[in-house]
């Protein structure tokens, strides 16, 4: 973002890894960050994922829980074939490159979670009112 700051002209930038990946894989590498293997099954709406293994003492799921199920209402009213972020112009006027991968993004955005649900059990174990993060 400096170096976009630093423009004699303001401007418009795309800051992204063009790289695509799918949303399932985007959910086995979080539940992966906390040891829990899952497997998917169905298709469409009827597609859900439930858990097949748990190797983090810390994180246990009972073996078959539905972790994942597609909800229709979150899809966007025109799909489109492929999203992905074309960084070429951050690269040519800024000199950008990306720093991290999927892979990174997704152990801090778990990382994060988790300290954010530790932080809401410290709260609400002290009697405190926390909020429901649960969109069911």
């Amino acid at each position: 973002m400096w170096l976009m700051l630093q423009q004699e002209k303001a401007d418009d930038f795309v800051l992204a890894t063009g790289v695509t990946t799918t949303v399932r894989d985007f959910i086995v590498l979080a539940f992966k960050e906390v040891g829990i293997e899952i497997e998917f099954s169905g298709k469409a709406e009827n597609e859900i994922a439930v858990v097949k293994k748990c190797n983090n003492p810390a994180y246990q799921v009972p073996v078959g829980n539905v972790v994942m199920k597609i909800d229709p209402k979150y899809y966007r009213p025109s799909e489109v074939e492929l999203l992905i972020g074309d960084p070429a112009k951050a690269k040519q006027v800024l000199g950008w490159e990306p720093k991290h991968n999927l892979a990174s993004i997704v152990k801090e955005m778990m990382n994060c979670d988790l300290e954010l649900f530790k932080r809401d059990q410290y709260l609400k174990q002290g009697g405190h009112k926390i909020i429901n993060y649960h969109e069911a």
